[in-house]
């Protein structure tokens, strides 16, 4: 799926879901692995695919931590890039 992402391809819902409270043109990739799920949080740039977290889901809900850090990953990658 992380490469037809980076090919251009779109992926939507059971796939992916857009993240806006992480922001601009961020992702959430679902990744079934035999009885686990894992989550990829991604952001579509305009020359990179910049992954910002992948974690095990456990809950419904993707916890404010991993939403905190990945807010603060990607201003970190942001700013140095600048």
């Amino acid at each position: 799926m992380l490469r037809a992402i980076q090919g251009g391809r779109k992926l939507s819902m059971p796939h992916s879901r857009p993240m806006p409270s992480i922001g601009k043109s961020s992702h959430e990739l679902r990744i079934s692995d035999g009885d686990k799920l894992w989550r990829l949080v991604y952001r579509i740039d305009f020359d990179a695919i910049v992954i910002a977290a992948v974690f095990q889901k456990k809950t419904g809900k993707t916890p404010k931590t991993i939403i905190d850090s990945c807010k603060s990953r990607l201003r970190k990658y942001d700013n140095e890039s600048s």
